[in-house]
């Protein structure tokens, strides 16, 4: 399962919802897909979440998005 966890997980404090909210940037859908009231709850959620995500995809055959690769040479 790790090879195919290779996502970006964006994590941001949210004043609004008092809590961490957790989003994957190389899905298409909502912004937001997870939460966490601390900050390892929240990558502990969001671990969780994109594993279901990944299966989800694999499940109805979607092709799953490429992962972006951050400071990767042109």
């Amino acid at each position: 399962m790790t090879n195919r966890l290779k996502y970006q997980m964006a994590i941001q404090w949210s004043e609004e919802d008092n809590c961490f909210l957790v989003g994957f940037p190389d899905f298409p859908g909502q912004q937001w897909r997870t939460h966490g009231e601390t900050y390892e709850e929240a990558v502990n959620q969001g671990i969780e979440a994109l594993e279901s995500l990944v299966m989800a995809y694999e499940a109805s055959g979607e092709r799953l998005p490429e992962p972006s690769q951050i400071g990767a040479a042109a």
